[in-house]
């Protein structure tokens, strides 16, 4: 059975056991209907709620910080001055959890393509890449054309995992992903934030928002992503609707966003 249906039928029973009920041989069955009941209406609204987050999740628009549409670009000089804020490969072999693994996997693609700007060599990255998704072993991969791709956070992979019951790992991928690009723009915000306009700035808050509310409710039926969550919390102080207060709100949340990323990419470390 699904981790979370799991822990929906857990929750149901607790919920009819809480409203009371006939416990005599005449409701034994009625009990058991009713739990039935409750169980598929409690599954069947939790899709219902991350159905609609990821839908409006991939309405909006990627970060530039991944895209590969030329939207970043470096000059010959500004590619001499590496950057050194980028994650050192051991934090693969460090990610012990299948949690930290998911996690760390997303940060790196993310680097990964920092990495690719500057014309750093990539052969560690892909290393670390394939021993994490091989650690993993989620099926769900085979949704999308080629794991480099999982930060794209794509519908077929969000489709995969909810039919492979890793749905709570879908949204640790998305929340890692978002907190590492928004790590790397504020590190560098000059460059990264000139490819933003105005509405792609404005997406980053409704993205925080959709994803802080998925992790949110999961961590209800599944303690482990509570670190996830309390380290994209404090995110939600970024509300720009315009590049200028984008920029200026990531200046301010500069050291909150890299305490929530050490955090989260040493999760239980």
């Amino acid at each position: 059975m699904k981790k979370l249906s799991f822990l929906a039928v857990v929750f149901a029973a607790i919920t009819f056991g809480a409203c009371g009920g006939n416990k005599g041989a005449q409701g034994t069955d009625t009990a058991d209907s009713l739990k039935s009941f409750e169980q598929e209406q409690i599954e069947a609204a939790i899709k219902m709620h991350f159905d609609s987050l990821a839908s409006e999740l991939g309405k909006l628009k990627h970060l530039p910080v991944v895209m590969k549409d030329g939207s970043i670009t470096l000059t010959d000089q500004e590619k001499q001055v590496k950057p050194d804020y980028l994650l050192d490969m051991s934090v693969a072999d460090n990610a012990i959890t299948l949690s930290e693994k998911y996690c760390v996997l997303s940060a790196i693609e993310v680097d990964k393509e920092v990495a690719k700007l500057y014309d750093m060599p990539l052969d560690e990255y892909d290393k670390a890449i394939t021993k994490l998704a091989s650690d993993i072993n989620d099926p769900s991969f085979k949704a999308i054309d080629d794991v480099s791709d999982i930060y794209a956070t794509t519908e077929a992979l969000y489709n995969a995992m909810n039919e492979n019951g890793r749905i709570n790992y879908f949204w640790q991928i998305v929340a890692t992903s978002l907190l590492e690009q928004l790590y790397v723009t504020s590190q560098n915000t000059e460059k990264f934030v000139a490819a933003f306009d105005d509405d792609a700035a404005a997406n980053v808050t409704f993205r925080i928002i959709l994803i802080e509310d998925a992790l949110n409710r999961l961590t209800e039926y599944d303690p482990e992503l509570a670190p996830v969550a309390k380290a994209i919390s404090p995110l939600t102080v970024l509300n720009a609707t315009t590049v200028d207060e984008f920029k200026t709100q990531l200046a301010d949340a500069k050291e909150r966003i890299a305490a929530s990323r050490n955090s989260l990419v040493n999760l239980g470390h």
